[in-house]
């Protein structure tokens, strides 16, 4: 491809070792022992040149790799990773994720942060997810974290792996844009609670309405798996429970679904 420096090897065969190691890191356990990750689609890959993440590998299939966005990013691409290289259809379909082929797969070395980490300002809004399983629903979060202006995202007790490529790709590659770090619930707290923030915790048996809350203060919101609600440390008493109302035969929304009820609650009040 022009303007793209590539090595000057074509990959032709599936049993490329450098291919075989790629496609392993759809495994969690192939991220941790190569301390690397799958990033899938144009956007996305984009989203984590502009971030500063570290590219290790680019692989790319030219017959698929069309239109201009996906050619821009492709040469931006090459010149960041540390190699690049071009691939058969055959070799791509190993690589790539479902349908969503669009030409391109990157090989990342993510970002690790912890809480000292997090620079948020004396009012700003957080979110934490504890144990949360789906990396679907992470990256949805994450997303949608994006949109509404949250400062810094805290995943608890992490129940899946962060950069899962499923989550990655759920997050349209916000993942890498917003300040996203792990932590146990306990160091969350103690960290929200020295910092005056308050925190709120949703919950299908709080008394407080969501509506009902001041968003306007430091804020930390903080949502629990669906399969097994938060963890016992969120009972602690600096921690206020908050519900949506439920009007049907369900009695909660999906964790998503709830995360852009309450991030959009405090941004129109904030705004407001």
């Amino acid at each position: 491809m022009k303007d793209c420096p590539l090595e000057p090897k074509l990959i032709t065969s599936v049993q490329n070792q450098r291919v075989k190691d790629a496609a392993k890191l759809r495994d969690r356990r192939q991220r941790a022992k190569q301390g690397r990750t799958l990033i899938d689609g144009v956007r996305e890959i984009a989203r984590a040149i502009d971030a500063g993440i570290e590219l290790d590998e680019v692989f790319i299939c030219e017959p698929r790799a069309r239109g201009e966005e996906c050619e821009a990013v492709v040469r931006r691409a090459c010149k960041s990773a540390a190699h690049a290289w071009q691939v058969t259809p055959e070799v791509f379909e190993k690589l790539a994720f479902g349908d969503r082929a669009e030409g391109v797969v990157a090989v990342a070395i993510p970002r690790r942060l912890g809480l000292a980490d997090l620079n948020v300002q004396s009012d700003a809004l957080v979110a934490v997810l504890d144990r949360i399983e789906k990396p679907g629903n992470v990256g949805a979060i994450l997303r949608t974290a994006d949109g509404a202006g949250v400062s810094a995202v805290i995943v608890t007790d992490p129940a899946s792996d962060l950069y899962n490529p499923n989550c990655i790709r759920a997050s349209l590659g916000t993942l890498f844009t917003l300040q996203v770090c792990e932590s146990t619930a306990a160091d969350a707290i103690a960290w929200l609670s020295h910092r005056d923030f308050q925190i709120l915790a949703a919950r299908v048996d709080a008394e407080k309405s969501y509506t009902d809350v001041d968003y306007h203060p430091a804020t930390a919101i903080v949502l629990g798996s669906e399969a097994d609600g938060l963890s016992a440390a969120w009972s602690d008493p600096r921690v206020t429970g908050i519900k949506l109302p439920m009007q049907g035969a369900a009695d909660s929304l999906n964790v998503a679904a709830t995360a852009a009820v309450l991030f959009y609650e405090a941004l129109r009040q904030r705004r407001t």
